[in-house]
């Protein structure tokens, strides 16, 4: 594994986020009770850009779009595709329910580190 520098730590503060590309995958970084979690962008069902989602108390964020519900530390799913009601889990039979892919973070030195798996 590498650790990618991605973003000095004071630019995500508690309850803030952070978009960074980072070897070609979008990544969303959220400090979520000042813990930082490192996440796809990107919502495994039909692709919304998850950093509009809502963070909620507990810990998970919920897709903007269909409001597919993922845990921040594992990327498990909470709730896939409930919305709309009724037509929503329809919409959710398009694509096989998945985990967002979520990264290992570190800071050091005042910088938050992204780990990406290497691909040799």
């Amino acid at each position: 594994m590498e650790w990618v520098a991605v973003v000095p730590e004071r630019e995500i503060p508690p309850g803030t986020r952070h978009v960074s590309a980072v070897r070609d995958v979008e990544i969303l970084l959220v400090n979520h009770q000042g813990q930082i979690y490192a996440l796809d962008n990107r919502c495994p069902h039909m692709e919304a850009r998850l950093e509009k989602g809502e963070i909620t108390p507990d810990g998970a964020i919920v897709c903007p779009r269909h409001r597919s519900v993922f845990d921040l530390k594992t990327g498990v799913v909470l709730d896939w595709a409930p919305w709309p009601p009724v037509v929503g889990r329809a919409l959710g039979a398009i694509r096989q329910e998945r985990p967002v892919r979520v990264y290992p973070t570190k800071v050091e030195d005042g910088t938050v580190l992204v780990g990406i798996e290497d691909s040799g």
